[in-house]
């Protein structure tokens, strides 16, 4: 069976939990490719609600190989906190599989990303302060510290070394910070090795003969297309590759076992963090979206901005990821509104652009020029086919599908694993 990429298409926290959790029962490994701790997945399953950060969502369904891929970073804190939550709710990982190649985010990078946020003030970016950033730039900059790294203490002790030699200099001459101990480091990362080893293995050669061997891959995006280092809202975007070009990077299997990329796709529009929001909502409205649709950040619980759906941004980001399938979310969530606008183009230096203009500067400028379309009052949280849903609600679904780009599979209409409206199966 060919492999299966899944992304988000906006800003993030459009339900990609959610939708993989849904495959999560008819897939045998589910692979975080990207990103760590400073996103989340919410699931909720019989009611129960679990917030996921570093653990890829598969986690959650018994049959399935959860694996945290080689492009993904890793707090060992935080990792096996969210192991130890899981248990204690009953809740196994213990198929958990982590990559030997993956990054471990050391707690000098934490310190230097909260220091420097700070340092930036106005101009800050808005990250969460994880590390995320200085882990991902120590990878590119080739001091990174890996997981395999942790079972020989000499290179660790030698890596360690050397990358605090430069960056003692900066937390003290730059931020007048103290300077971290080089040998303290040592020990709170050698402090988790005999627990992690036992889960590492090769895992781009795991899921080349897992697929060889007929078994179904879903490859999971931590983060959106619009946080995406190479093609999001840059720079207000995160150090990673979250699109789908990213995902065959961050586990290490070739385009080619590639067979569709599903795409998670809200019925309104949110983004944490600074930087432009074209159809961000300031009143009553913001607000409504923000207290029905419960949007807090998973893992920070920062109130997310809020706005109406934005047809050019779900268009780029069908064109960029290839995407075969979308997974429209929270639709239930618009019920009783009268009048639901859409964004269907953005208006720059007095001039229609139906595309996501090419510069920062014009992406800044833009206002969004709306179609609006009649809304809905009925109860749809019990629909189970799309005729079940008012004729209003219908015809809203069809109108975002013809500007989306691709053919909308699945409509959430309300939180849990089961209340989902299934209109082609997106394994075939």
């Amino acid at each position: 069976m060919p492999a299966i990429i899944l992304v988000g298409a906006q800003w993030g926290d459009e339900g990609k939990g959610k939708a993989t959790d849904l495959l999560g029962s008819s897939v045998d490994y589910v692979v975080k490719f990207n990103g760590g701790n400073n996103a989340g997945h919410t699931i909720v399953i019989n009611g129960e609600k679990f917030a996921l950060h570093l653990l890829p969502s598969g986690i959650l369904s018994e049959n399935c190989v959860p694996v945290i891929g080689n492009g993904v970073v890793i707090d060992l804190e935080v990792l096996f906190g969210e192991i130890e939550a899981l248990e204690a709710r009953g809740r196994s990982a213990a198929k958990l599989i982590v990559s030997a190649d993956a990054h471990v985010i050391a707690p000098y990078n934490t310190t230097l990303d909260k220091v420097t946020e700070r340092f930036a003030g106005s101009r800050k970016i808005g990250t969460t302060g994880r590390g995320i950033g200085p882990t991902y730039a120590d990878k590119m900059n080739r001091i990174g510290i890996r997981v395999q790294d942790l079972f020989d203490e000499a290179i660790l002790r030698e890596k360690v070394g050397a990358a605090l030699y430069l960056k003692n200099q900066i937390l003290s001459k730059i931020y007048n910070r103290r300077a971290l101990d080089a040998e303290a480091v040592v020990s709170e990362l050698l402090s988790y090795a005999d627990r992690l080893r036992p889960m590492v293995l090769d895992t781009s050669l795991l899921l080349h003969e897992a697929l060889d061997a007929g078994k179904t891959v879903l490859l999971e995006a931590g983060q959106a297309t619009m946080l995406d280092v190479d093609h999001g809202n840059y720079p207000y975007v995160t150090s990673s590759s979250a699109t789908a070009g990213g995902a065959c990077t961050g586990c290490g299997i070739p385009p080619t076992r590639v067979s569709s990329v599903i795409a998670v796709v809200k019925a309104y529009s949110t983004r944490v963090g600074e930087g432009p929001f074209p159809t961000e909502l300031h009143d009553e409205w913001g607000e409504r979206l923000r207290s029905v649709g419960g949007e807090y950040g998973t893992t920070t619980g920062r109130p997310r901005r809020t706005g109406w759906y934005d047809a050019p941004i779900s268009r780029y980001a069908a064109r960029i990821n290839g995407v075969t399938d979308i997974v429209l979310t929270k639709l239930d969530v618009l019920t009783g509104i009268e009048s639901i606008p859409v964004c269907v183009a953005y208006e720059v230096d007095g001039q229609r652009v139906d595309e996501i203009p090419m510069t920062q500067r014009d992406f800044a400028l833009a206002t969004p020029i709306y179609e609006t379309f009649p809304g809905w009052t009925e109860d749809i949280s019990q629909a189970r086919t799309l005729a079940d849903l008012p004729e209003n609600c219908q015809a809203y679904v069809a109108a975002l599908e013809k500007m989306s780009g691709a053919r909308i599979s699945v409509i959430g209409v309300g939180p849990a694993r089961d209340e989902s409206i299934v209109l082609h199966d997106l394994l075939h």
